[in-house]
């Protein structure tokens, strides 16, 4: 009877978090599927507000209630920063920074403050890689620090923290030894640390939560494909093999399937993870179909019926999600890092200079519904994704933090 009050409960508060609050990196599900409506329309005058950053950073906007949660870091990541600000206003609440003496390099699309903080509205919690993970209250006072190791590489580290229930789960890619680790939330404590046998290197992609026939996973990309974990007690459950390398993009999952692409050109794949047990590559993957348009970071977006993925040149392609039939490929101008939006039955995907395209699938071609350009600065890059908050659309450049009105 507790366990089923636990679970009751635990799915309560997910969905509270799930309808009020972008509580994590590419808000509650982690795959960028917002509830309610959200502005199809911007432009510069749409801006309520925008502050300039301490440093520079590419996490993007997270939320609880009134509060805003956003890092930066200065100095080659000597200090890094995690900030609270007022989502109404832009004023800074409180600001926590960390110190690290270790040398690090960096891959010239990463920065120092790349992976989005998680939060569940009595703790926030920000992971630096090598300057270590740390968890604060929500007023700021610290709760606990550990440090997860060196991250050697030169890639930098990018995937974000994830709470579920009493557990901060972090995925820990590096160059050489990678591990998914679980903490406690209250105490910092290791719950239990699962190596990731992904060589040469990691995926440094975000895992997701889902719920299957066979109860909860939790489902992770990586250098030789996607992986699901028992997110109890952290083993490994099925191994998916990629058709290519660097499994940066965050997997999807939508008609009980996880659609995955691979960071360098090859086939998205879809799996089964249901009853899935050891290596499913030849007993589970549903389809696979040809990518276009070299490398993909942008993660792949089911809405609908239809798969969209576009690669970082902006070669958009559009697939049946029941059987990967291609309906059409074409082009958005401009370059793309971040992962999309998906909301009101249409795909938001941002490129580098700040502009925001809306896209409505079909099975005849591409239908642009807006192009939005909240009038950045020459040279200001934008690799942190869109986070729909309250009626508002919140994003940020390296080093400036913008909030949207729009009027949709």
């Amino acid at each position: 009877m507790k366990i089923i009050f636990t679970t009751l409960l635990f799915s309560l508060v997910s969905a509270l978090a799930s309808a009020e609050n972008w509580n994590q990196f590419r808000g509650p599900t982690g795959m960028g599927v917002a509830e309610g409506t959200v502005a199809t329309q911007w432009s510069k005058k749409s801006i309520a507000w925008k502050v300039e950053l301490p440093g520079q950073g590419q996490s993007s906007a997270v939320n609880w209630g009134a509060k805003l949660f956003v890092t930066s870091a200065t100095n080659e990541g000597v200090k890094r920063s995690l900030l609270c600000l007022d989502k109404e206003t832009g004023k800074t609440l409180w600001r926590q920074d960390v110190s690290s003496d270790r040398e690090e390099s960096q891959h010239k699309m990463n920065s120092w403050a790349t992976p989005s903080v998680a939060t569940d509205g009595e703790c926030v919690v920000a992971f630096f890689g090598p300057a270590g993970i740390h968890c604060f209250d929500m007023k700021g006072k610290k709760k606990w620090s550990r440090d997860l190791g060196a991250f050697p590489g030169n890639w930098g580290i990018a995937a974000s923290p994830v709470i579920r229930g009493d557990q901060v789960i972090q995925n820990c890619d590096a160059t050489g030894p990678s591990r998914l680790v679980s903490l406690d939330k209250e105490t910092g404590k290791v719950l239990w640390e699962t190596k990731r046998n992904d060589k040469p290197r990691g995926g440094w992609s975000t895992p997701i939560l889902i719920e299957t026939k066979n109860g909860a996973q939790l489902v992770l990309n990586g250098e030789q494909g996607a992986k699901g974990y028992d997110p109890v007690k952290g083993n490994e459950l099925w191994f998916c093999q990629s058709f290519n390398g660097r499994g940066s993009p965050v997997p999807f999952h939508a008609h009980g399937l996880i659609y995955v692409v691979n960071g360098k050109p090859g086939d998205l794949y879809v799996v089964n993870p249901n009853g899935a047990k050891g290596n499913v590559t030849k007993t589970k993957m549903a389809w696979h179909a040809k990518r276009n348009g070299g490398r993909d970071l942008p993660a792949p977006a089911v809405v609908g019926e239809y798969v969209l993925v576009t690669a970082m040149g902006g070669v958009i392609t559009c697939y049946d999600a029941k059987s990967g039939k291609t309906h059409w490929v074409d082009r958005l101008d401009g370059a793309f890092s971040g992962s999309p939006l998906v909301a009101n039955g249409l795909y938001y995907l941002q490129n580098e200079a700040g502009i925001t395209y809306v896209v409505r699938p079909n099975n005849k071609g591409l239908e642009i519904v807006s192009r939005n350009d909240l009038g950045a600065k020459d040279g200001e890059i934008f690799r942190a994704t869109l986070s729909p908050i309250d009626g508002k659309i919140y994003t940020r450049s390296q080093s400036i933090l913008y909030c949207l009105k729009g009027n949709g």
